[in-house]
């Protein structure tokens, strides 16, 4: 800043209790102030109705008897060469430590100041105040005894948007297809299946051997590589002679092969065969591999114990049938998400169409620009479209919310939280999950800042849409699976 205090407002959360939403948009921090306050020493200057100047009067009062106080200590600690401990003389002390006081003293009166006119103003600001380039004067800190400072800011605009029976939203029902429910069965079967013994080599045996590493003439190296009871992956294999002489082997015969040029992969190789990655490197030659075990991977049967497995032993699900009509009101229940996901976005690109209030864009690409260091003007054109998009819909969310009393409570964010546990322990053919299970994964997650704030803004935004799902006449329309994923590309 031109004038030497980097005055930053603090942020909603530590100034009171009842702040609005404090959201991450394009990147950068979005701060929409609504505190309640009082404050003096600050004059305000409309420019238009989305941009004004605030200037900020600081006096010798305002600060004189803090810094001298300050001093005062800092006499008692300073230890400077030639002087006892608390005798150094005052007029030193000021020379040395007066100037970083005053800063520092009115960087928090600064900020300290126009917190609390955001508060008592109740005004709605977009992104933080940003030094005035024109009208800021040079200050003097060795001179000045009054201050002032001059900044820009951009007012968050009353946000109209028409939400009636006029306005039309199609929401697409995705079909659960026979297809999908095979996959699904298919799915659980596999993950429950487990490998019995076979007779003979095929395709995706796997097996169980040993090896012994051989010299150029076909016999066993002295003091080469041994290793037992090693289980390989005949579909694993990358070259196709190599498979071709394994297939058909029964047990107690034996394969002669290279490993380097069977599975290519050193580190695979390396672990296989017991010896250091290095050594792997340059491993070179046959071995032989003595077949002691074969074995075939069998899905499990479509029975009561997969069912049980799945679902636990108190489980409705007794049948085949019973199974079908589990999986499939479960695929539904997913492809629900799916359609409030496409409707969340049709409904985002519908209001923000219907978003034709003024922006105060310059200031805004001005305040991207302070707050990303890094970026080029360049970088923040590009990218400056997709910004407003997201900001327009954020006031949008916020005057929906604020219209309709939307909250989310503590009891909504643990239990999506839970929701989400669940979710990813059936990812691995969990289903049976105990509650006191779900309810400590659940904590891990919230105990994550950032993953708690992620829901709480998800289910916020949820609410938002289901008001404006009862406001808008909505087009349910059926759609097939394939259908809707070519909508969604």
């Amino acid at each position: 800043m031109p004038y030497g205090v980097g005055v930053r407002v603090p942020s909603p959360a530590q100034q009171a209790a009842d702040l609005s939403l404090f959201e991450s948009v394009g990147g950068c921090y979005l701060k929409l102030l609504d505190l309640k306050l009082f404050i003096m020493n600050i004059t305000r200057e409309n420019i238009d109705a989305v941009n004004a100047i605030l200037k900020v009067d600081i006096e010798k009062a305002d600060y004189e008897k803090t810094v001298a106080s300050q001093l005062k200590e800092y006499r008692q600690k300073a230890a400077i060469p030639g002087f006892r401990p608390g005798k150094v003389p005052f007029s030193i002390i000021e020379r040395k430590y007066r100037i970083p006081v005053l800063v520092e003293e009115v960087n928090k009166i600064l900020s300290k100041e126009l917190s609390q006119y955001l508060v008592s103003e109740k005004l709605n600001i977009l992104g933080e105040p940003l030094p005035n380039e024109e009208k800021q004067n040079d200050i003097s800190w060795e001179k000045d005894e009054n201050f002032q400072f001059v900044f820009d800011i951009a007012l968050a605009p009353e946000v109209n948007i028409s939400l009636d029976k006029k306005t039309k939203i199609k929401y697409y029902n995705i079909e659960v297809s026979d297809e999908m429910i095979d996959q699904q069965a298919e799915m659980a079967q596999s993950q429950l299946g487990q490998n019995v013994p076979d007779d003979e080599i095929k395709d995706k045996s796997l097996v169980r051997g040993n090896f012994v590493q051989l010299n150029d003439a076909g016999e066993e190296l002295e003091d080469g590589i041994k290793v037992e009871d090693v289980l390989i992956a005949i579909d694993m294999m990358k070259d196709d002679e190599i498979k071709k002489s394994a297939l058909g082997k029964k047990k107690d015969e034996v394969i002669v092969f290279d490993p380097v040029k069977a599975y290519e992969n050193k580190t695979e190789i390396a672990h296989m065969l017991k010896i250091k990655p290095e050594e792997a490197e340059t491993l070179s030659g046959n071995f032989s591999f003595t077949v002691k075990e074969i074995l075939k991977f069998e899905k499990a049967e479509l029975n009561k114990e997969l069912f049980k497995k799945l679902y636990g032993e108190e489980t409705e699900v007794k049948t085949v049938e019973d199974f079908r009509d589990r999986i499939k009101s479960e695929i539904a229940a997913n492809l629900v998400h799916s359609s409030n996901h496409k409707f969340g976005i049709d409904t985002h690109d519908k209001l923000v169409k219907k978003f034709d209030t003024e922006l105060p864009e310059a200031f805004l690409k001005r305040w991207l620009l302070t707050v990303n260091k890094e970026a080029t003007e360049e970088q923040i054109d590009n990218e400056f479209d997709a910004f407003i998009d997201d900001l327009k819909w954020q006031l949008i969310k916020n005057t929906i919310g604020k219209e309709n009393e939307i909250k989310v409570s503590q009891e909504e964010t643990e239990d999506f939280a839970k929701q989400m546990a669940r979710a990813q322990y059936q990812q691995y053919g969990i289903f049976d999950i105990p509650e006191e299970q779900l309810e400590s994964f659940s904590k891990m997650i919230l105990e994550k800042p950032e993953e708690a704030e992620r829901i709480n803004t998800k289910l916020y935004e949820d609410k938002v849409i289901e008001a404006v799902k009862e406001k808008v006449t909505v087009e349910e329309t059926d759609i097939s699976q394939e259908e809707f994923n070519k909508l969604m590309k």
